[in-house]
């Protein structure tokens, strides 16, 4: 387990309340399923400490964990701020790196394809440090479509007005779709693409 040691000072529940969710402190990195003692990890308050309205607080680690504290309760590991003349030293989790979770397109992608797309990362990183825990493949049709968002509406059905509708991306199948991040109120549309047509004519 590789951490490092730093100094640091553990914060009341008034000082947590006064950071922001840009402030980085620690807080214990043992969860549920795997039990760390006396090690924290870097994370971001979920929300505003000045939002703090009773109860725990809520972080988010630099591990997409969250987790929840009562940082007055001395039965608990607290939370820490980066001190150079804190009281006391803490050791700190390290990140023995990435998973990569994502969807890559290969166009006409076939097994020598994918073969050698998995040689040149273990070439990059050591064959044997390149893990492929979870393969999913889906061909997809050779079709471009234009995915938007269009806002819900609200109160009662009917009127005049067309819902409003902003453009996301032109793209191949809706491979994206499943992964853009929709503002609150709108929902997906996916619709086969079209290119548009200037009929204006010219001189």
């Amino acid at each position: 387990m590789n951490t490092e040691k730093i100094a640091a000072r553990r914060l009341s529940l008034e000082e947590v309340t006064k950071l922001g969710v840009k402030d980085r402190i620690f807080v214990s990195a043992g969860t549920a399923e795997l039990k760390i003692p006396d090690c924290y990890v870097p994370a971001f308050l979920t929300k505003s400490g000045e939002d703090f309205e009773g109860g725990s607080v809520t972080a988010r680690t630099v591990f997409q964990e969250e987790v929840s504290c009562l940082p007055d309760d001395e039965n608990e590991a607290g939370i820490y701020l980066a001190d150079e003349k804190g009281s006391v030293t803490i050791e700190v989790l390290q990140s023995a790196g990435v998973v990569l979770d994502l969807t890559l397109f290969v166009p006409g992608g076939d097994k020598g394809a994918l073969t050698a797309l998995y040689a040149a990362a273990r070439q990059a990183f050591g064959a044997d440090v390149v893990q492929i825990w979870r393969q999913g493949l889906k061909e997809v049709p050779d079709v471009k479509v234009d995915i938007f968002e269009e806002q819900i509406p609200r109160g009662r059905k009917g009127g005049g007005d067309s819902p409003k509708r902003d453009r996301r991306a032109i793209d191949t199948y809706p491979t994206r779709a499943d992964f853009i991040e929709f503002s609150e109120g709108w929902k997906p549309v996916v619709e086969i693409h079209r290119p548009i047509v200037d009929d204006t004519p010219t001189i």
